[in-house]
């Protein structure tokens, strides 16, 4: 994807950078009914009760406060798969897995952010916006799907609890964002893709 076409994107999705991190959208809508995509109301249904799932372990806390939806292309859904197959790799649950979507949901809408001149945020790049110059990686290693959502698992498990935080607080105390709580907003969605994927 060429620059300005990222940048297109970016625009599209409604991502803000401020404090190192992206803010995500600010649609709201009912979290138990309804998502938001082009700003119209959409209704939702977690897949967390497909056979092999335990729904327990997606959202154990339930969702704080509105959720958001956006359609995806082949690669998000990619990239959404990539980080499933990470975080098995690092012998973590599913759990860990929606939080790692989570954040990758709101830091770059899961897409694989390269640099975006001046849209950049800093050094920002990949599926988690995480910066070279903050010891992530060489900008390679952080692009590829597979490392940056190791990097970004080695940061969760130092989170002492994590496992029973909601999923914006596990994210921010990773991410340092300057939008602390907007990654909740995408919990239902990142359940959802952990249930039709975890077990494909």
């Amino acid at each position: 994807m060429n620059t300005m076409l990222r940048k297109s994107v970016l625009g599209i999705a409604g991502l803000a950078f401020a404090g190192g991190l992206a803010a995500g959208p600010l649609h709201h809508a009912d979290p138990a009914t309804t998502a938001t995509t082009g700003g119209s109301p959409v209704a939702v249904a977690v897949q967390a009760d497909k056979p092999g799932v335990d729904k327990a372990k997606l959202i154990p806390h339930g969702t704080q406060g509105s959720q958001s939806h956006i359609d995806l292309n082949n690669e998000q859904v990619g990239n959404a798969k990539a980080i499933i197959k990470a975080t098995k790799k690092a012998g973590m649950d599913e759990r860990a897995a929606v939080i790692a979507i989570g954040t990758s949901l709101q830091e770059s809408k899961l897409e694989n952010l390269g640099h975006l001149g001046d849209a950049n945020d800093h050094d920002s790049l990949g599926l988690f916006q995480q910066r070279p110059t903050s010891g992530w990686g060489t900008p390679e290693q952080i692009t590829d799907p597979e490392y940056s959502t190791m990097a970004y698992l080695k940061g969760l498990k130092q989170v002492d609890g994590w496992q029973d935080m909601p999923l914006t607080q596990a994210a921010q105390t990773v991410q340092v964002s300057a939008y602390p709580d907007a990654y909740a907003q995408w919990e239902t969605q990142a359940a959802d893709l952990v249930a039709q994927h975890w077990n494909s």
